[in-house]
């Protein structure tokens, strides 16, 4: 990703992000609300058309990829969905497999479903409906459904938003091993500092829609930077060679 640059309207929210994420990597993206976390994996989904820049995957410009190829290689999680129209858990990990089917499902197809419920520890829930699940349920649900596209890179926005620490773990232990075993790369917006500092290999700071900081969760997860970004006093430890934040009280403004 070379000079990324994107507004809504008039608004700025990204100028100049220029970043890379190497295979068997968690890049995390950190950052205040508002500093453009969403706003980036959106634009690297091309979900959203940049300003300015371009986008690389693999050596080649994303502008020239068709929707259907660039979901065979790129996998998105949002934010756990609020509910929608009843689902089973099956069909809508199946959804991921829409990049490959023509009029109907293939014995590959289901296949590649059954193994990523399989993965996730929930093949119990595929004939639940999806409405009906808790938060974590839902997910895990949701990176199954990625997982169904055999994607080389998995954009996960939030993707411990709104679960208790138990889920938390979970699920952060679940892509931790996935990245590793499948040797795909993921690229993480995420509010939870040490998570940030305990799961990923490499952390840029977002402050206003430009990189703050970029580098090992220890050389940017400092007491300055995190004064500076968030406007908080903090105390990093070392925790077995990652930093533990511990807040300590906002800054006057």
């Amino acid at each position: 990703m070379f000079g990324v640059t994107f507004s809504y309207a008039s608004t700025p929210v990204l100028e100049n992000v220029t970043m890379k994420v190497d295979v068997s990597e968690i890049l995390g993206i950190i950052g205040p609300n508002g500093a453009g976390k969403t706003t980036l994996l959106r634009c690297i989904d091309r979900i959203l058309k940049l300003e300015k820049g371009s986008i690389l995957l693999d050596g080649r410009e994303m502008e020239e990829m068709s929707r259907r190829e660039i979901a065979k290689h790129i996998g998105y999680v949002p934010q756990t969905t609020s509910g929608g129209f009843p689902t089973t858990v099956f069909d809508a990990v199946l959804l991921g497999r829409r990049p490959y089917i023509s009029w109907g499902s293939s014995d590959r197809d289901i296949e590649k479903v059954l193994e990523a419920l399989e993965l996730l520890e929930i093949e119990d829930l595929a004939l639940r409906d999806f409405n009906e699940l808790s938060g974590g349920e839902r997910q895990k649900v949701l990176i199954a459904r990625a997982l169904a596209q055999e994607p080389d890179v998995l954009l996960l926005d939030e993707p411990t938003s709104n679960l208790d620490i138990r889920h938390q773990l979970e699920v952060m232990e679940i892509i931790k091993n996935l990245v590793r075993e499948r040797r795909i790369s993921a690229v993480m917006a995420i509010h939870d500092l040490n998570l940030a500092a305990r799961y990923s290999d490499r952390i840029i700071m977002l402050n206003g829609g430009s990189i703050f900081d970029a580098g090992s969760p220890t050389s940017v997860l400092t007491p300055e930077n995190i004064k500076c970004v968030y406007g908080v006093e903090a105390k990093v430890n070392d925790d077995s060679g990652r930093p533990h934040i511990l807040p300590i009280k906002p800054t006057q403004r």
